[in-house]
């Protein structure tokens, strides 16, 4: 038998292929892998260009330790949500407290070490076999000509990267579909507004990486355009699919997002909003913020919807809900800033706000802060949220899953509002951000809340394009509905049990368009009334309203009060008592001095929703007069 075919070589060999196979982990779950041949022939010319250039697999062994060590997690990921490492989950692994991770993994700990052992001894013994045979290393000078070969390929890439490559001639050119067009990522918020933010967040983030130096610049003017038939087909989104190497580019990414996040924090470091309590500091008091995901207004029964999806919230005697509250951006990354700060609506397609949120100012009166959140933490739609997020004194972000794929239920929330609640200090502001009614919807509730039928419950990858599809994608929503409720009562039913002054505000960063009527739109980003029309309620406990009855008045006659989301600062701000020297009590919908203001919504410029009509049955938002022009 040939010696490079020795049962440890093989094991060498073996043990890498399975490592590279890592993306192709889908097809042994019945699904397609996207651009699989492209993804192979990454892998199969990245590892051509590791060993050719280190020669020896001693010498990139030691490299591939990390993604030995991430083995376990990535099949993970991959079984149960349906998705490989991200920048989102490097950003767990790397900000959570080795607390933090007790109280998650619980009894699951003891496994957690039993793998770290496995693998460090299958990584161990790999080294070994590649220090004793040299079966493989590559002393071949076909090496030299592998070199040349990723050489040249890389200058014609940069070359084409710096000087651009000539357009395909349209004779030659094959037809493209137009099928991507209609497909949507929406891992977030695909509205137009959304992609022209991220871009500019982009740019902003990358501005010194694609800085050129003027000797580029002068000789993209005199050197041709590199030929499209030379053209490296190198694709990053792709490549970072790739294993182990592909994990290079999701850390890079990572402290990419981290170093933006950092120059965004930088904007309002300074900040200041010179809050106090007003009452006894020592009198126990837990606020509850909650910020909802893709709710929309009318598919609540507590708001007159014919379907029974708030059947818990509706038994609560100390539930206000406002039946007029709008939303200036149907775009999760646009409008929590608007509900966090006092960022203005009309402001909320620009990058950053030099004001910090909430939370701060919660801390400045006193009040040890939380943000638990069941979303992402990074990424092209989530870091302007984590701005905001990072100013909380505990910070934990629990999503393992995505916003399309399967992930943890909202309900991962309880526990580490419950251990919040138990911490001594005696004055709290928890918030929850919740996944609430995101795309896929049958992903956002167990098989318990399936209620409506047909619906997509265990359908894998349904086509929300499809129209057949209109009545089974209806129900899984108002399903979702159903356990938002439950969520939501739960988190009340724990209020009730405390001992502290207690009071909760929910309302939902945005709506949907569900198909309505004659309306061929679903989802989200297209100015229309379901998605700024928002659900928004206020619960108290028997406690605070002893404390703070005159709040409780207000609360119940601006019920049917035009609000927006530019309320929510000032309101939460007044439902715990804190004053600040610039305060504006006249946004705030617990005070007798609540006033209108005007309400913009992100419709063909700023509309001004109250002097609006809402076009056919998408009910698409149209001001009456000529919209504000916007800046971005």
């Amino acid at each position: 038998m040939p010696t490079p075919f020795r049962p440890a070589s093989l094991f060498l060999i073996v043990s890498y292929l399975l490592i590279s196979a890592l993306p192709f982990f889908p097809l042994l779950q019945g699904q397609a892998v996207d651009k699989s041949y492209h993804l192979l022939a990454m892998e199969v010319l990245s590892w051509l260009g590791c060993w050719a250039l280190l020669q020896k697999p001693r010498w990139f062994h030691y490299l591939l330790l990390p993604a030995f060590f991430a083995l376990p997690t990535e099949i993970y990921l991959r079984l149960y949500f349906g998705q490989g490492i991200s920048t989102h989950h490097l950003g767990i692994m790397v900000e959570t407290s080795p607390k933090e991770a007790m109280e998650f993994l619980g009894n699951k700990v003891w496994l957690l070490l039993l793998i770290i052992i496995a693998v460090i001894a299958w990584w161990w013994s790999l080294l070994k076999i590649a220090r004793a045979h040299h079966h493989w290393n590559w002393q071949h000078r076909s090496r030299w000509l592998v070199l040349a070969a990723f050489v040249v390929g890389l200058g014609l890439w940069f070359y084409g990267e710096q000087i651009g490559v000539a357009e395909k001639p349209a004779s030659a050119s094959a037809s493209t579909s137009a099928s991507d067009a209609d497909e949507e990522d929406d891992e977030d918020d695909d509205s137009s507004a959304s992609a022209s933010a991220s871009a500019s967040a982009n740019a902003s983030a990358n501005a010194s990486a694609d800085s050129m130096s003027n000797w580029i610049k002068s000789l993209k003017k005199q050197l041709p355009l590199l030929p499209y038939w030379a053209q490296i087909p190198y694709d990053e989104e792709i490549y970072i699919r790739t294993w182990p190497f592909g994990l290079s580019l999701r850390a890079a990414d990572f402290w990419n997002e981290r170093d933006y996040l950092s120059r965004l924090s930088e904007k309002s470091r300074a900040f200041r909003f010179q809050a106090h309590l007003d009452g006894n500091p020592e009198l126990p008091q837990t606020v509850i913020m909650v910020i909802g995901e893709s709710s929309r207004f009318d598919r609540w029964s507590l708001n007159g919807y014919e379907r029974d999806t708030n059947p818990l919230l509706k038994q609560e005697s100390n539930l206000v809900s406002f039946s007029d509250v709008v939303t200036a951006v149907s775009a999760t990354r646009l409008s929590v800033p608007i509900i966090v700060s006092r960022k203005p609506a009309a402001q909320s397609l620009k990058a950053g706000f030099s004001e910090k949120s909430f939370l701060t100012a919660f801390k400045e009166a006193g009040f040890k802060t939380y943000w638990l959140s069941n979303q992402m933490s990074f990424g092209q739609f989530d870091t302007p949220t984590s701005v905001f997020a990072k100013e909380a004194d505990v910070t934990q972000f629990l999503n393992l899953g995505g916003f399309t794929n399967s992930s943890n239920l909202d309900q991962v929330l309880l526990e580490p509002m419950a251990n919040a609640m138990r911490d001594p200090a005696p004055k709290k502001l928890i918030v929850l951000h919740t996944l609430g009614n995101h795309w896929n919807y049958s992903h956002r509730h167990p098989a318990a809340f399936d209620k409506w039928k047909p619906s997509l419950y265990g359908v894998a990858n349904p086509a929300y394009t499809d129209l057949k599809n209109k009545q089974a994608l209806n129900n899984s929503y108002d399903n979702s509905i159903l356990y938002t409720d439950w969520m939501l009562s739960e988190v009340i039913q724990k209020l009730k049990t405390s001992q502290q002054i207690t009071s909760l505000l929910f309302i939902s960063d945005h709506g949907q368009t569900l198909y309505d009527g004659s309306c061929n739109l679903a989802f989200h980003g297209h100015n229309t009334q379901y998605e700024f029309h928002v659900p928004a309620f206020v619960w108290y406990s028997d406690a605070y309203q002893e404390q703070f009855p005159n709040k409780i008045i207000q609360l119940r006659l601006h019920q049917k009060a035009r609000l927006s989301t530019e309320n929510v600062f000032h309101s939460l701000l007044d439902m715990a008592n804190i004053r600040y020297p610039d305060e504006k009590l006249e946004w705030s919908i617990l005070s007798q001095k609540l006033k209108a203001h005007i309400r913009y919504v992100d419709s063909y410029g700023w509309t001004d929703y109250d002097n609006a009509t809402f076009k056919g049955d998408c009910r698409e938002v149209m001001d009456k007069k000529t919209p504000l022009t916007q800046e971005k």
